[in-house]
């Protein structure tokens, strides 16, 4: 596969996650184990330097990820974990902390 379907790839995945724990009432947590194990195979499988690109993204996406999470799972949770260890800038003040756009 070449780098841009495996960026493609990640990001979408990403960013159903993010859909998928999004504030709602019922979160089968049973799928989050495999999904968050994919997800971080498939970012350190990036090249440091495509990871760098587009690194404040995933930060934002993977933070209100976990904001979303964190009632739900706890902060010693082991999805929370590997999340976490995929931002490296500030997490989201909550799940709807949005960057504006112009």
């Amino acid at each position: 596969m070449g780098i841009y379907k495996k960026v493609y790839d990640f990001a979408a995945k990403a960013g159903s996650l993010e859909g998928y724990v999004y504030p709602r009432e019922k979160v089968d947590i049973s799928y989050l184990p495999r999904w968050s194990d994919n997800l971080v195979e498939q970012y350190w499988g990036l090249p440091p330097e495509v990871r760098e690109e587009f690194q404040s993204l995933c930060d934002q996406t993977l933070g209100r990820t976990i904001q979303s999470l964190l009632p739900i799972l706890g902060e010693d949770h082991e999805v929370i974990k590997k999340l976490k260890a995929l931002v490296r800038g500030k997490l989201p003040s909550s799940s709807d902390d949005f960057p504006h756009r112009r």
